[in-house]
Formats: structure tokens, C-alpha cells, sequence
């Protein structure tokens, strides 16, 4: 149920993204209550990647943020100097732009993510070692 919740949800947004490009719906289109506004998605970047158990990013930043969801299994992710935190199926976790900070696959489960990119660059920086990768102190 979850996967169906995220793959609706992704779907949703590429929609979105699309017709944002193309012809916005006028401000009073019946579609919505009040007024709105179709935004341009030309800088947005969705895209899917499997983790292979254990397999992980290096620290890294993006000049405007990132969201990821968790399409299949299980996903560990840190915030520099934060806890490392864990998602399941359906789970998500914005960070904010140039926030240092790392994602990847929990130890023994692979992980299908839908990361969305808000423009800009990103920066990259040491690898997580396995102690990082574990939650203990360096």
C-alpha cells in the first residue's frame, strides 16, 4: 500500500512538472479553490536509484535542497553532527540547501529511492565510514 502511495505521489509531481512547462491552468480554473498558480519545474530533477544493502553516499550537499522517498526497503540517513535516522517504504526527508549530509541502503535490506533535486549544484566531500555509517562517534 505504501509503494502505491509513493508511486501515485511521484506520479502526481512529474504531472505537476510537466504542465507547469506546458500550459498552466488560469488562476481561476476550476480545478482549485482560490487562487494558485502554476510554478515553472524546469529546474526540478526527479530520478530513482537502487542502494544495494549497506551501500551509501558520500557526505554531500545541494545548493537548493533535496527530497528523498523511500520507494522499496529500508533507507539510513544523516545530517551532519544529527543521529543517523532510518525510513521504511513510504518514508521521506527533506534537507535544506547546503545542509552536509549523507543517504543510502540499511545494512541488510536494499533500497529503491526517488530522489527530487531543486536546482544548483551539489558538493561532495569525504566518504561515511562504517563507523559513521553505524551511528557511532568518530
Amino acid at each position: 500500500m505504501k509503494r502505491v502511495i509513493v508511486l501515485v505521489s511521484l506520479a502526481v509531481l512529474l504531472v505537476v512538472s510537466t504542465r507547469a512547462q506546458q500550459q498552466p491552468a488560469p488562476a481561476t480554473s476550476p480545478r482549485f479553490t482560490g487562487k494558485t498558480e502554476a510554478m515553472d519545474g524546469k529546474n526540478l530533477s526527479v530520478a530513482r536509484r537502487r542502494f544495494e544493502p549497506g551501500a551509501r553516499t558520500a557526505w554531500h550537499s545541494h545548493d537548493r535542497g533535496q527530497l528523498l522517498m523511500v520507494e522499496e526497503g529500508r533507507m539510513r540517513s544523516q545530517q551532519r553532527g544529527k543521529p543517523v535516522k532510518e525510513f521504511g517504504m513510504g518514508g521521506s526527508e527533506y534537507t535544506a540547501p547546503n545542509i552536509v549530509h549523507w543517504h543510502g541502503a540499511a545494512a541488510a535490506q536494499q533500497l529503491v529511492q526517488i530522489n527530487v533535486g531543486f536546482g544548483g549544484g551539489s558538493k561532495w566531500f569525504d566518504d561515511v565510514s562504517d563507523a559513521e555509517y553505524l551511528g557511532k562517534s568518530k
